[in-house]
């Protein structure tokens, strides 16, 4: 090893990058925060604009709705809406147009806004509630399956 071959090797050690930082994404978190007055807004307002990566907060009292935009996490900024002793959740409703079935039990909340019912899971996991893709009730009429229905 020369002496260009020795630097070669000394440059590429100090060029050595370190690992980056993962760079955060741009999101919209919708969160329901229970709020009375101007002053639950107001703390609830400066509280959340003071996190880094926030680029606005906007709060419509009427349906308890807090709209944060920014490089931010959304559960970080629910931990920090709930810091401030409010009662806190992820936005829990989304247009009934979006749903299959809208006024079903699990999905139907009176304190919905207007035009809104509650988030529901694709797949219920109580009740007994039989699906369509599941083999035993496929296959339990099937012609194939010589015990399949003796009333036929």
């Amino acid at each position: 090893m020369g002496v260009g071959g020795t630097l070669e090797y000394i440059s590429e050690m100090i060029s050595i990058d370190k690992p980056k930082k993962k760079k955060k994404q741009f999101n919209t978190v919708e969160l329901k925060v229970r709020m009375d007055c101007e002053g639950c807004e107001m703390k609830v307002k400066n509280t959340l604009s003071s996190m880094s990566g926030v680029k606005s907060v906007e709060i419509n009292r009427k349906q308890q709705k807090v709209t944060v935009t920014g490089y931010v996490e959304p559960n970080k900024v629910l931990k920090k809406a709930k810091s401030t002793g409010k009662k806190a959740e992820i936005w829990p409703y989304v247009p009934y147009n979006l749903v299959s079935q809208p006024y079903a039990a699990q999905a139907y909340d009176k304190k919905a806004p207007p035009g809104f019912v509650r988030r529901v899971d694709q797949y219920p996991t109580t009740g007994t509630v039989a699906r369509y893709d599941d083999p035993s009730y496929v296959n339990m009429f099937s012609d194939d399956n010589p015990n399949a229905c003796f009333i036929m």
